[in-house]
Parts: C-alpha cells; sequence; structure tokens
C-alpha cells in the first residue's frame, strides 16, 4: 500500500472527476423537447402551460436577456429499467460554477404542480424510485434566461442590466434533456470520498487520523473498478466504513446547520425576477425537507414568503405544510433583509412590525433572532430597535469581510448607543453560503475565536445570493459528519434551537460597544443618489402623512388611509433592501426605483393635502404647517398656524470681490470664487471657518477601487483632488437674502444658491449638479475652526460619535462613514452643525494648522455623487439636487432641530382656523419620531418617541383629546406588561434614559 499523501490525494482527485462522477448516471436516453418563447414580461403559469411550443434540439442556442421560455420535456422510461431510480437531467445550458446568477428554471407537471428549481447544482428532476418502466413523462419548465452580470476580475460595464439595453441575442445553448438511471451505491460513494478526502486534506500532515483516512481511501481506490465502477462500488464503499464510522471526539467543534438560501430581493437582476427566484428555491426546499427527515431550512425576509403567497399559491401550500411541520422556518423578523446604516429611526421601526406581523399573522410564530448575514455594516442605534421589537438575538456574517482589521468575537453581546444589548453570533465559517465541504468546516473550528469558553457556532448552508438553497449532496454530507472523528460534529437545528444552546454554552460572553462598521462598501453611503434621496423623502413624507392623517380622523372624523399607509410602507421597506439603497443593483433595479418613489410622492402628497385640507377648513388665512419635532416660527410641532415675523437678511458685495450676507446671527463671507471664507457667529463672537481655508469647496477625487466598483472606495483615492474653484457666474439673488455660483468641470455643472433666513443661525446651500463625469468622486468639504477628537453622526433614535483621529487601525478604517440628518461637532461651549437632507456618506479629518498658532482644522466633508461603471454602466448620469446647511454655534440639540427641519420643510395652506397638535411634549430633548392611529383598527393614537441629545430627561406628554387610558407599547403597538405611566388627565409624566425609545397608546375618551 503507497503512502505518499499528495499521490493518493491526486489519484483520488482524478478518479472521482473521470470515473466515479460520470458514473452516477450509467444509462440514459434522450428525451423530446419544444419551447415556447414568451413574448414579453413573465407570463402566468396557466397561459405558460397552454402555450403552443416549438421544435428545439439540444445544442441549439436559447433566452434572449431576461427573457422566459417555456420547455416542454416528455418521453417514456424504458421497460428493462423497471425497479431502478430514474430522474430527468434537465441542463439548460449551466455554467456550475456560478449558482444563482444565470438561467434557471421551475419544474411543473402538466396539472400545474410545482415540482423542483432548476439551477446549475441541481439540475434533477426524481421520476421514480423504483419505476415500474414504460411510465409516461411529462414535465414544463419555465425557465429564465438571465444574463450574467457578475464578471469578477474585472468587472466590466455591460449594457444587459436593463432589458431595454440588454438586446436579443440568445444567452444560452440548451446541453441536456435525459431521461437516466440513477446509481444509488455510486453516487453515495462519491459522497464517501468527498467527505473523507476532505477531511483528510484539513488535518495536521503527522495525525494519525489523516493517515487512517488516506489508507481506507487508498483500499477504496484499489477496489474499484474503472471499467465497471457501477459493478465494484459497493466493494469500494466497504473498505470506507470503518473510517466513517469512527465517532467524534467530545471536545468536538459544535455545528449547526441551518438550510439557508439567501437570496437578494433585488441585485443583478430585478424585482420581478425576486419573485420567480423565490419560488424556485421554496420549491426545491419543501421537496427536499419531504425526501429528508433531518433537514431543517430557514428562510427570512418577509417579502419574499408575501411574494410567494401572491403569485405561486401552488408553491406557497407546499410552504404552509412544511411550517406547519416544522421543517420551513421563519426567521429574521424584518420586511426585507434592509441594509442598516441609512434606513431612518422609523422605518428600521417598521422593518421589524411589518416583518414580525406578516409571520404571526400567517403562521403564528414569533422571531427571537433578527437575521442580517449579507448587510454591509450595523449601526450603533439598532439593538434597541430589535429588542423594542420583541426579538433578543441577532445573526450576521459580513464583518468577516472586512479588510483591515479581523473582528475580535464570534459569539458576543452587541450593545447600542442606550445600552441595550443582544446577543449576537457570527459564524465563523465565514459564509452565508455553506456547502459543508470539510474545508468550510474545518475552517468554522480552527477560525472560532470563543474557544475555551464555547463550542457552538452555525453555518448557513445553501447557495445563495441568486438563490437554489441546500442540496441533497450537502443534507448527505452533512449526515456523514454528524459525529465523525477529525471533524466538527453538524446537526441540522432551527436558528432558535442554535441560540438556545449557544446561550447556555456562553452565558457570559463580551461586549462589543457601538457600531457594527464593515471595512469594505463603504462607497454604498454614496452610490446612486437618487435612490437614496427617494428613500429619506418617502420616510419624512409617511410621517407627515400618519401625522396629519391621524390629527384629521381625531379633530374631523376623517377615514384613516390605512390600507394605502401599510402598501407604501412596505415598498419604502422593500426598497432599503441592502442592494437596493446602498445602490449597487443593476441598472433596472435603479431605474424602476426611481419611478415608485415619484408615484409614492405623489400618494403621499395627495394624502398629506387632503388631511390639511381638511384641519384648515375654509377661508383665506395663510397657514403653515409644522410637521417638524420642533416648534418653528412660533408655529408648535405638530401644529397649524400662522408663522411669526423676523429680521431682515442683507446682502452686499465684498471689496475683495464676493459677496456678504448677514442676517443678525450669523455674517457670511463668500469671495470672488464663490467660497465661503468667513462664516462669524455674531452671538458667540467665533469664526467658523479655519483661517487660511474655505468652505462650500467642492473637491473631485479619481475614484477606480480595486474590485466592487458601486460598493467601494479605497483609501488611495484622497492621494489626488482637484479643487473646483473656477467660477463661470456670481451673482446675487432677486430675493434679497441669496447668492448664486454656477461652475464647471469635466463634462460636468453645479450651481449653487447661499441663502440666509432672517433670524435663523443656518447658512442654507443648495446644490444642483448635472453630472456626467465618469469614476470619479465629489465632495463637498467644510475647515472648520474646531478642535474635536470626536465628533457624532445622526443614526436611529439618537447620535453615535466616531473619533476624528486615527491612533489606531480601527479608527483609521472608517474613512467614510454614514450620518442620517447631521454630523455635530464640538468644543466645549461652542459646536457646529452640517445637516441635510439626502445624503449619509461622509469623512472628518483632523490637520495641524499652518497659520503659526499650532491649532487644528477638522474637515468635514460630505460626499455627493460617484460615477461607477458596474453594475449600472451610467450610474448617477444626470441632474441631482442636494440641501445642505452650516449652522455654526451648535449644541447638539440645534443639530437635532435643524436636521428635522431641513428634511420636513413648511406647507403652506389657505384655510380658516389653526390646528392644535394631537400630542405636544414639553422637553425639547424629547423627540416625537411618529404619531399615527394603531394599525389594528382600534382609533387608538400611537405616538413614538425618544431622547436625542444623550442624557436623561424627564417630559410631560400632552394629548390634544380626551384620553380613556395610556399604555406602553412595543413596537408592533402590544401592550407590555408593567405599571401605566403616570398621567394627570391628558398629561404623562415619562422618564427617559440616554436614547430611550418609548411606544405609547393612547386610547381615546
Amino acid at each position: 500500500m503507497h503512502d505518499d499523501r499528495s499521490l493518493v490525494e491526486a489519484r483520488l482527485r482524478r478518479v472521482l472527476d473521470e470515473r466515479v462522477r460520470p458514473a452516477v448516471y450509467p444509462e440514459s436516453v434522450p428525451l423530446d423537447v419544444a419551447v415556447w418563447h414568451a413574448p414579453g414580461e413573465p407570463v402566468p403559469v396557466a397561459e405558460g402551460l397552454a402555450a403552443e411550443p416549438g421544435p428545439i434540439r439540444v445544442g441549439d442556442r436559447w433566452g434572449a436577456p431576461w427573457g422566459t421560455s417555456w420547455f416542454r420535456v416528455t418521453g417514456t422510461v424504458p421497460e428493462e429499467w423497471a425497479g431502478r431510480t430514474v430522474e430527468a437531467l434537465l441542463d439548460l445550458g449551466f455554467d456550475e460554477n456560478m449558482p444563482g446568477f444565470q438561467c434557471e428554471g421551475l419544474v411543473y407537471r402538466p396539472d400545474g404542480t410545482p415540482v423542483k428549481g432548476l439551477n446549475p447544482r441541481n439540475q434533477w428532476v426524481r421520476i421514480g424510485a423504483p419505476v415500474a418502466g414504460g411510465e409516461e413523462v411529462r414535465l414544463h419548465v419555465e425557465a429564465a434566461s438571465n444574463p450574467v452580470i457578475l464578471d469578477y476580475h474585472p468587472f466590466r460595464p455591460t449594457a444587459l442590466g436593463d432589458k431595454d439595453t440588454a438586446g436579443h441575442e440568445p444567452q444560452y445553448t440548451l446541453t441536456r434533456m435525459d431521461l437516466a438511471v440513477l446509481d444509488e451505491t455510486v453516487w453515495n460513494l462519491v459522497i464517501d470520498l468527498e467527505v473523507l478526502g476532505e477531511l483528510m486534506a484539513e488535518l495536521p500532515a503527522d495525525a494519525p487520523r489523516r493517515w487512517e483516512i488516506l489508507r481506507a481511501v487508498e483500499a477504496a481506490l484499489d477496489a474499484i473498478d474503472l471499467q465497471d465502477v457501477n459493478g465494484t462500488a459497493e466493494s469500494a464503499r466497504s473498505r470506507l466504513t470503518g473510517v466513517l464510522s469512527v465517532p467524534a471526539a467530545p471536545s468536538a467543534h459544535r455545528i449547526s446547520a441551518v438550510g439557508h438560501a439567501h437570496i437578494d430581493s433585488a441585485w443583478l437582476w430585478p424585482l420581478r425576477e425576486t419573485v420567480r427566484k423565490v419560488a424556485r428555491t421554496t420549491a426545491n426546499m419543501t421537496a427536499l425537507a419531504e425526501d429528508e427527515p433531518d433537514f431543517v431550512f430557514a428562510m427570512s425576509q418577509a417579502q419574499q414568503w408575501a411574494w410567494v403567497k401572491e403569485h405561486r399559491p401552488e408553491v406557497w401550500a407546499r410552504v404552509k405544510k412544511a411550517v406547519a411541520d416544522g421543517r420551513f422556518v421563519p426567521a429574521g423578523g424584518m420586511w426585507v433583509e434592509s441594509d442598516t446604516n441609512m434606513p431612518g429611526s422609523e422605518a428600521m421601526a417598521r422593518q421589524f412590525v411589518h416583518g414580525k406581523r406578516f409571520f404571526l399573522d400567517e403562521f403564528g410564530i414569533e422571531n427571537d433572532e433578527a437575521w442580517l448575514p449579507d448587510t454591509f455594516g450595523f449601526a450603533a442605534g439598532l439593538p434597541q430597535i430589535i429588542r423594542a421589537a420583541g426579538t433578543t438575538r441577532l445573526l450576521t456574517q459580513k464583518i468577516s469581510w472586512s479588510q483591515t482589521n479581523k473582528f475580535p468575537h464570534h459569539t458576543f453581546w452587541w450593545e447600542g448607543i442606550d445600552g441595550t444589548r443582544i446577543f449576537t453570533h457570527f459564524p465563523p465559517v465565514d459564509t452565508y453560503n455553506c456547502s459543508m465541504k470539510g474545508s468550510e468546516l474545518a475552517h468554522a473550528s480552527r477560525n472560532f475565536k470563543d474557544k475555551g469558553r464555547a463550542r457552538h457556532s452555525l453555518a448557513p448552508t445553501g447557495w445563495g445570493d441568486g438563490g437554489g438553497g441546500t442540496t441533497r449532496e450537502m443534507v448527505t454530507k452533512a449526515a456523514r459528519v454528524r459525529d465523525l472523528e477529525g471533524s466538527p460534529a453538524v446537526v441540522w437545528e432551527t436558528p432558535r434551537e442554535f441560540f438556545e444552546k449557544a446561550e447556555a454554552d456562553y452565558p457570559d460572553p463580551p461586549v462589543w460597544v457601538g457600531e457594527l462598521y464593515l471595512e469594505l462598501h463603504r462607497a454604498t453611503l454614496t452610490s446612486q443618489a437618487q435612490t437614496k434621496q427617494g428613500n429619506r423623502r418617502s420616510e419624512h413624507l409617511l410621517r407627515e402623512a400618519e401625522l396629519w392623517a391621524a390629527t384629521a380622523a381625531v379633530r374631523t372624523g376623517s377615514p384613516y388611509p390605512y390600507e394605502e399607509l401599510d402598501r407604501i410602507w412596505k415598498t419604502v421597506l422593500l426598497h432599503q433592501f441592502h442592494d437596493i439603497l446602498p445602490g449597487s443593483s443593476i441598472a433596472w433595479v435603479h431605474r424602476e426605483a426611481r419611478a415608485t418613489y415619484r408615484r409614492i410622492a405623489a400618494e403621499l402628497d395627495g394624502i398629506i393635502d387632503a388631511a390639511q385640507r381638511a384641519l384648515a377648513g375654509e377661508g383665506t388665512r395663510s397657514l403653515v404647517f409644522n410637521a417638524a419635532p420642533h416648534t418653528r416660527h412660533g408655529v408648535l410641532a405638530g401644529a397649524a398656524g400662522e408663522a411669526e415675523p423676523s429680521a431682515e437678511v442683507t446682502v452686499a458685495e465684498r471689496p475683495e470681490g464676493g459677496y456678504v450676507l448677514a442676517n443678525g446671527p450669523l455674517r457670511i463671507e463668500i469671495d470672488a470664487r464663490g467660497l465661503v471664507v468667513s462664516a462669524y457667529d455674531t452671538a458667540a463672537g467665533r469664526e467658523t471657518v479655519a483661517p487660511g481655508t474655505a468652505a462650500n469647496l467642492l473637491q473631485l477625487h479619481p475614484d477606480f477601487p480595486n474590485m466592487w466598483d458601486a460598493w467601494d472606495v479605497d483609501a488611495f483615492y484622497r492621494n489626488a483632488v482637484t479643487d473646483l474653484t473656477s467660477v463661470d457666474e456670481l451673482t446675487a439673488g432677486e430675493d434679497g437674502r441669496s447668492v448664486r455660483i454656477v461652475r464647471s468641470f469635466g463634462k460636468s455643472t453645479v450651481s449653487q444658491v447661499l441663502s440666509l433666513r432672517p433670524g435663523e443661525r443656518r447658512l442654507s446651500i443648495d446644490t444642483e449638479v448635472d453630472w456626467h463625469e465618469t469614476e470619479k468622486f465629489l465632495k463637498l468639504a467644510f475647515p472648520l475652526d474646531l478642535h474635536a477628537e470626536r465628533y457624532a453622526s445622526e443614526t436611529q433614535f439618537g447620535h453615535f460619535h466616531r473619533p476624528t483621529h486615527t491612533n489606531t487601525s480601527w479608527e483609521a478604517a472608517k474613512f467614510e462613514a454614514c450620518n442620517h440628518r447631521f454630523v455635530h461637532l464640538e468644543e466645549p461651549g461652542w459646536g457646529v452643525a452640517i445637516v441635510n437632507d439626502s445624503t449619509y456618506g461622509h469623512d472628518v479629518t483632523r490637520a495641524v494648522r499652518t497659520d503659526g498658532d499650532r491649532g487644528t482644522t477638522t474637515t468635514v466633508r460630505v460626499s455627493l455623487l460617484r460615477a461607477p461603471r458596474f453594475p449600472d454602466p451610467e450610474t448617477d448620469q444626470g441632474v441631482h439636487r442636494f440641501r445642505h446647511a452650516l449652522v455654526p454655534g451648535a449644541a447638539i440639540a440645534d443639530a437635532v432641530r435643524e436636521g428635522w427641519r431641513i428634511n420636513l420643510p413648511e406647507r403652506r395652506v389657505t384655510g380658516g382656523q389653526e390646528v392644535a397638535p394631537l400630542v405636544t411634549v414639553d422637553n425639547d430633548a424629547v423627540v416625537i419620531t411618529a404619531v399615527k392611529l394603531a394599525d389594528d383598527g382600534s382609533g387608538d393614537v400611537v405616538v413614538r418617541f425618544h431622547e436625542a441629545h444623550g442624557g436623561r430627561a424627564r417630559a410631560t406628554l400632552t394629548a390634544g383629546f380626551e384620553i380613556a387610558g395610556v399604555s406602553v407599547a412595543d413596537l408592533l403597538e402590544r401592550p407590555l406588561d408593567g405599571e401605566e405611566p403616570q398621567r394627570d388627565g391628558g398629561r404623562i409624566s415619562v422618564r427617559l434614559r440616554p436614547f430611550e425609545l418609548v411606544t405609547l397608546r393612547l386610547a381615546p375618551l
């Protein structure tokens, strides 16, 4: 017996590839095949089944980009195959290296019953086990000719990302349409040899177990007659029984395998194709659960479940049965696996409201884990939201992609900005597409950072991204390593079962405080600006629509638009998916998103207008409706009235060129280049702009990352920069309070209006860019005369501090970060805020001053636009409008207030009566984020609020209507156990810890 390891391993690879795997299907006969190409978008199943197909043969090309073809395959099982297992092998032209990123199919019987999905790793359809011989076979395949968009090296700009530009050239070659005999003995021999070969490769070279396996494998190979694999497979398997039956050591790492198919709700395919991807995958997984008694499959994203229910009722029936049997598990409790950095406070809350409520309504199941394996980092406000939804656990994986620092834990407590902690697991297998390879299992065991304190980890198992799910090969491999020496011990379990074991295993894990920052994909905070603007605008329009509709319902008896708001919220939440809102999908996705946001805005504007007119009544008074959560110009939050007059603004020419704007609180100098060289806070006697610098400076960088064009910006982009200081036009505005600047650069132009409003300590900057650059990054810079070691960025229900320095690699890696409506910097007693209406990405840096006073300049730069060419070659081309404001002398309270105001401009309505607010609060630190009617139709008013300044707060909420009772509720508006809040009539006393989130239900009398 030869004992050279490398020779045996090489022999094993060749024998498997050239002899054993081909012998899995030893006999086959061709099926007859015909095809009907749907003329446009996908058709209903009944229409596809009824269509009359035309001729096609194996070897023919088929499938225009994004087309749908219905194949009909027919044949007869040979009589001589009686008693054997027979399968149809249907290869649409697959590339086995890219499951989920190419053509796919869903197989139906003639009566419309779904059978299973087809993809590169799942090409078989069981006909009988055993067959009687002579059976007539008739199957229909709904095949999607989705083009291959992903090409890793290099990423190539492609017109295939939109059906309007993709052309009509057939994409695929029909490769195989056969009936074949499955030799299950050979199939199992393949699994045996793969498992042992993969395990052997991972064991130390001098480990006795490795040599024991090697000798057994060599004996099995010796037993195979290469000219009669099928006749000798059983003998070969017998040589492996001994090594496959040695149990794992008691100290072996324990892996909970969870069947999984991460399906991006849109990415390199449009939303409509995801509907079908989900149907294919769920059909596969329910079929696998019927065949494999130990297998458990978990599926997140309530939206995807809803798609199956709406579009594939025949698949939905199977899904419901599998759920009832405990084999198909709703996971995550969110509407979609959203981005968590950019969604606003209420939107992040509603992800859980709508996701958990769907699973409760459909199955009576409440999820206890958030499931976000692929999201690009996690905002520091998320733990409180998870807990407020009644969830206590989180699973993620993407942090393993970080380029600079290795995350130090796999199981830990994650603590958010308010002190809430969530039990969090980060699978050491480092993939959410585990396929049960020995290398993956060994990596999970070696990589697990909590050795000696814990030994349980989770492995999401199945092909994902584009779907597909778990295969029978993965299930069988897992069975081999359930209790096998040298391997981690694998068992199929639900997420809940894993977390219960992990918590018991590790009752006192370490704590990670603050955001879970992904050191990668930082450009997703900027790519596809109009998608991001549509999201931000929709979030604030929904706030207005709920506020004014609820006020009108209580005050005037107007009907509350429950169904409309529910539908719109779900649409907005869908578009927060982690490849839509981040701007990393194909052109088709973002083109549709822009149209969807326009439609949503029009509908919400209609709801708002109807409610405000009902409230204002008949009359000629000019009323200002203030939807912001703070009093503005004398009008209370959530009220309508006449705004108070204030002082004037002056515009004067500057002797050196340019203009001076002044309104009392601020004096702004704009030089001849259109740059702000002074922003003087008159009350504090303090200059905002650092000496020798200029603010409102547009800067252009080259932007060609090493990989992942729409996703990434690499640190070296900062090595080259062009300051845009040439000016085409500099004029005073006709309104008497503004200055207009026009510049041109490259193929683009930018116009800005800088303005002051009477009495306000805010310089407004309205920017319009007609953008036609390629692979460039546009920033807007504010160098500040301010020394700060940290700064605050708004996040969900509060703000989060990041350092301005780069003392360690952890700080240096955060060279592009996320904020919501503001960033704020301060020295004790004086600060500056920069607020925005639609941007998220920014950077903050410090530099030593060169004017001799040894001070530092702290520069905030807002990220405006990028121009990546993959996956959308026309990313962001065209006209964009942004609103920002520089707020000198701002405390954190001012940053909070101004951030809300820029996103919720006043609305003026002509009417006859002022409108009192439905709810008021007497402390500006307590910010009301939502006022609405309860979703259950009871008529209760739901009020959600939080402490926004980062300190303890006492406040009194006052209802503007008589109430019969009040209760504290979770995000799903379910009353929580505990005492009723202290109240005196309609006055409710509350105490909040820093950033604490509270939801109240007020029952009208």
